[in-house]
């Protein structure tokens, strides 16, 4: 079996072969769809192929699949010693990237399919213009100051109130174009969101997993479909931290020699934009009634608000991957919030709006449904707290979740937030 590295570039590939343990060099092909196509009809079903994942690296691992035994895409991270060597050149990369791949010391990444790789060029692009839009909003804001303007009048200074106040305000004509011109950029951006947040819901919609995710509090529509855009398939986790690890959201851990581990701030690895959106989620997820404002009000008490939000967000991950795996929804959830989410969801796909007095199903939340959800959600929270207040009675616990430096690998008898109970209604 051959091993056959290429490392790509726009306009070439530098091909290197590792055959009986002899290295060599294949020279270079066109970086194109027939030049790609040709250079696979040339290989044996037999071989194994890598290249790294550059912009074009799916494409031609694609093109090169029904012809070998398999195409590794390796990840940057795992080759630090062709950036690390002395000799930097495309030949010298393409051999390495090839024993590497002989040598068994390459784990490919897992590749999406078609539907997931969609979903994640349209989350990365929404997250892109959310940048952008945020800048031309904040060179406003350094505008007014800048003049001495005061703090605006209305809470949202880009709303209807806003920019009437915006109107009245007496700038200089350079720093009048630079208002004018930055309104007309956040309009602009904003239209290009709302398309995207568009397609998103007509995802979710039909997406069995973003409507569980969606039961989640703090979970929205766009927060849903980062999260699945960034999990894929669940089933390549095994645990859920795994998962937590994947995002990010695992401690960082030194240890050597007999001394305990050391545990830092989380890794911060894999997709930023999934973490942002998670902790963005778990603030919102802190300032509703139910188990994890109890769980993120535990963490705040002994280690300050910032981390109680990381700490939740771990949290979400954690039951995100219960539900996914079990295919459960949220066992503490709001079922008139839920139901607010998927009617915003349709809202924004484009569905008609309806008047109060129809003959379809309900969709406005009336305050009595609010309010049984939230005695519902105050009741969860409390049954957390006994369980805790009980859990923390029982003193310090022997075993290897006691072991310094190590945590127990076993699943929790006590979780609270497992999905095999519900809380009990309160008669009303």
């Amino acid at each position: 079996m051959r091993s056959i590295a290429l490392d790509v570039h726009r306009d070439f590939c530098e091909v290197a072969i590792v055959e009986d343990g002899e290295v060599r060099s294949a020279g270079r092909i066109a970086t194109s769809p027939e030049s790609i196509a040709l250079f696979a009809g040339s290989l044996c079903p037999t071989d194994q192929v890598v290249l790294e994942t550059t912009s074009g690296a799916i494409e031609i691992a694609r093109l090169l699949g029904p012809h070998v035994a398999r195409v590794v895409l390796a990840n940057a991270a795992d080759v630090r010693a062709i950036a690390h060597a002395r000799v930097k050149s495309d030949r010298f990369d393409a051999a390495t990237l090839a024993r590497l791949l002989a040598a068994g010391m390459l784990d490919g990444v897992w590749v999406p399919d078609e539907r997931i790789g969609a979903l994640r060029r349209r989350i990365a692009r929404r997250a892109a213009l959310v940048r952008q839009r945020t800048r031309a909003k904040n060179e406003i804001h350094a505008v007014i100051m800048r003049c001495l303007l005061g703090r605006p009048p209305a809470s949202d200074l880009f709303g209807k109130k806003g920019r009437a106040w915006l109107t009245t305000q007496q700038l200089p004509p350079a720093e009048a174009e630079t208002v004018a011109g930055c309104l007309r950029q956040v309009d602009f951006l904003g239209t290009e969101i709302a398309a995207i947040d568009a397609k998103l819901a007509e995802f979710a919609l039909t997406s069995p997993q973003a409507k569980r995710l969606m039961t989640i509090p703090g979970v929205d529509v766009a927060a849903a479909c980062t999260l699945i855009a960034a999990i894929g398939d669940i089933r390549r986790f095994d645990s859920p931290r795994k998962l937590a690890a994947y995002l990010g959201l695992d401690p960082r851990v030194r240890q050597s020699g007999e001394k305990p581990a050391r545990h830092g701030r989380i890794s911060k690895r894999g997709n930023p934009h999934a973490r942002h959106v998670l902790v963005e989620a778990a603030w919102q997820a802190m300032r509703t009634p139910g188990p994890l404002r109890a769980f993120g009000e535990r963490i705040r008490a002994r280690k300050g608000t910032q981390v109680a939000a990381v700490a939740v967000a771990r949290k979400i991950a954690t039951i995100a991957w219960q539900m996914l795996t079990r295919s459960e929804d949220y066992a503490f959830q709001s079922p008139s919030l839920v139901r607010k989410k998927v009617r915003n969801a349709e809202l924004k796909s484009g569905a008609p709006r309806l008047s109060t007095r129809h003959t379809g199903t309900r969709q406005r939340v009336t305050p009595d449904e609010r309010e049984r959800d939230r005695e519902l959600q105050q009741q969860a929270e409390n049954g957390y707290r006994r369980l805790i207040a009980d859990w923390q009675a029982t003193g310090p616990k022997a075993g290897a979740g006691a072991t310094p430096g190590r945590a127990s690998s076993r699943p929790s008898t006590r979780q609270a937030t497992r999905q095999t109970t519900e809380p009990q209604t309160s008669a009303l």
